[in-house]
């Protein structure tokens, strides 16, 4: 019993560093994202970090518009990044997980 919960806490230190390593990784992961009419062009990193926001210039005659165009398309391009560092993570977090019985987690 003993060596199965060295054995267990050994896999969980080591699913911590791949978690920790994955991301880092999503930082460099991209995410574009566009409005409907592609007058606003958000990129944005899997962690969510806002890279490079391209604005087309007839919307620069509309402050309202803009702000609108902001918000639309920011809030997507967060929510794909989201989904993007969800699976991923959950992804490495499955694989490390021990066999614990009668614990799982992952149904």
């Amino acid at each position: 019993m003993f060596g199965d919960m060295m054995g267990m806490m050994g896999k969980l230190k080591e699913t911590q560093k791949k978690v920790e390593e994955t991301k880092k990784r999503l930082d460099t992961v991209l995410v574009d994202e566009n409005s409907t009419d592609n007058l606003l062009k958000v990129t944005i990193t899997a962690n969510r970090e806002i890279k490079s926001i391209s604005i087309a210039d007839e919307l620069l005659n509309d402050k309202e518009q803009l702000e609108d165009y902001l918000i639309l398309t920011l809030n997507k391009a967060i929510a794909s990044a989201t989904a993007v560092n969800e699976a991923e993570l959950a992804a490495v977090a499955k694989e490390g997980m021990p066999n614990i019985p009668g614990l799982d987690l992952f149904k």
